[in-house]
């Protein structure tokens, strides 16, 4: 099911095997993605990647969404190349040159303009999570105030206050707030009347003197939350938490670390409805490849003093240079359309998929940031109407380790890791998504015979209508 690069030795499946046994004696236990997808890259180009056993691969993973243009992109690998043959340094602290002059102008070009005019750019670790703590270190600073509101699903990095602010916190400085979502809303009603609810709820916390919680420093939010399972949300839930944020002087920060640079539809996913944030965080795509982060915030909340938040690796030339060539060729060549255009044919597809298999829930997803919840046909719903049935974690790790063996590589995400997400990169061609949908169509079909079969159900019982939810559009 798997292609195989011809010519490939028993020597050279000797060697992948060797290095995976390697790395499982010596990494962390903390590796992850290692765990669910075995194999050794050794070459890579757009969408696909070629292991060192010779095989090759699908990769709608993308280094969890960094890879905007798929791998090796000619253009990223000129920008790098240009940079290295030039003799400019490569390791400068925060000064000035014109590599870091290049990227500030294409990402000021590539922002709301109403923020772009009057915003400032902090550069900070290279990772996501360092520009949220550079943000809530920002937001405070400027307030004079320390709590927080984030809310439940949330996935905002792997650091103290990054963790503090995301869903499966524990002790916390942090208020949590509903997220709206239609499958499994927090109120048991979904669509427009449940995020009215959740707003509702958000503005009761903050204006009840009794609620607890003391106006906090900032509200930091995901425009789609991706690891708590690729959950849009709704355009006028957003546009209400602007309102309500505004209108206490709270500063709001779009998480746009995995959203951003095309990858839900529009350039930044704020654009989808229309809101300005005080602060945004970003950072994956954005380096092309490489690591990169920022913080692009409001000019009167730039209340540092010099020394207040750095970083030693915050001026990575290679990485601005391999960010502008991507931001640039996002934006000329209608990616980020391209993606809205493509992201709403494969959902249009998956939901044909959930009506065939009841082991599908929920499909769900804007533009190339999409998710297909697995859930157990067998169960009685998780509500005495017919709500949701129970996540399915098991039947979701299994259709990724079919997608796997048919050469697709896939990752998963959401409440008990029951959501096989899809984050191709913006490059992807029709062709392309046809294979994908394919194989991963395959998978799902595999894994349904097989509980079926295991359940004493026959193979027809995987079949059913599932719920298959769209894309919120406001």
């Amino acid at each position: 099911m798997r292609e195989t690069v011809p010519g490939v030795s028993e020597g050279a499946r000797a060697a992948h095997e060797g290095i995976l046994r390697r790395q499982s004696a010596r990494e962390s236990a903390a590796r992850t993605y290692a765990r669910a997808l075995p194999i050794v890259p050794v070459r890579a180009r757009g969408l696909t990647i070629e292991g060192a056993d010779g095989r090759r691969y699908l990769d709608c993973l993308s280094g969890a969404g960094t890879l905007a243009l798929g791998h090796n992109h000619p253009v990223v690998l000129e920008a790098i190349r240009k940079v290295l043959d030039s003799g400019a340094p490569l390791h400068v602290l925060d000064l000035a040159t014109p590599v870091k002059d290049a990227f500030t102008t294409e990402l000021f070009r590539t922002l709301p303009p109403e923020f772009a005019a009057r915003a400032r750019v902090q550069f900070c670790g290279p990772a996501g999570t360092d520009a949220v703590e550079a943000a809530f270190k920002l937001v405070r600073a400027a307030t004079g105030r320390t709590g927080m509101l984030a809310f439940t699903g949330a996935y905002h990095g792997m650091t103290a206050g990054a963790l503090e602010a995301s869903g499966g916190a524990t002790e916390v400085r942090v208020a949590r707030l509903p997220y709206p979502q239609d499958y499994r809303c927090p109120f048991g009603i979904g669509g427009e009347r449940g995020a009215e609810l959740a707003a509702r709820w958000t503005e009761s916390l903050l204006d009840d003197t009794k609620s607890g919680v003391p106006r906090p420093a900032g509200m930091i939010l995901e425009p789609v939350q991706g690891e708590g399972g690729v959950i849009p949300a709704p355009d006028d839930w957003m546009r209400r938490m602007r309102e309500i944020t505004a209108a206490r002087s709270i500063p709001l920060i779009a998480d746009e670390v995995q959203t951003g640079v095309g990858r839900t539809g529009a350039f930044w996913a704020v654009e989808h409805s229309g809101i300005t944030p005080d602060v945004m965080v970003l950072s994956k795509a954005i380096g092309g490849s490489l690591p990169l982060a920022v913080v692009v915030y409001r000019e009167d909340l730039d209340v540092w003093q010099p020394g207040a938040h750095a970083g030693t690796f915050r001026g990575n030339q290679l990485a601005m240079a391999a960010g502008t060539a991507t931001l640039a060729y996002v934006r000329e060549n209608g990616l980020a359309e391209r993606a809205a255009t493509l992201g709403s044919r494969m959902l249009t597809q998956l939901r044909g998929l959930a009506e065939e298999f009841s082991c599908i829930g929920d499909v769900r997803g804007r533009g190339l940031m999409i998710g297909v919840e697995l859930v157990d046909p067998g169960t009685a719903p998780d509500t005495p109407t017919d709500g949701p049935r129970p996540a399915a974690p098991e039947l979701a790790a299994a259709v990724q380790r079919e997608c796997l063996r048919r050469g697709l590589i896939v990752e998963l995400g959401g409440r008990r890791a029951s959501v096989v997400r899809l984050l191709p990169p913006l490059t992807i061609s029709d062709e392309q998504a046809t294979a994908v949908l394919d194989r991963l169509a395959d998978a799902v079909a595999t894994v349904a015979a097989a509980a079926a079969a295991r359940a004493g159900l026959g193979g027809a019982a995987g079949h059913g209508r599932g719920s298959a939810s769209g894309e919120h559009t406001g």
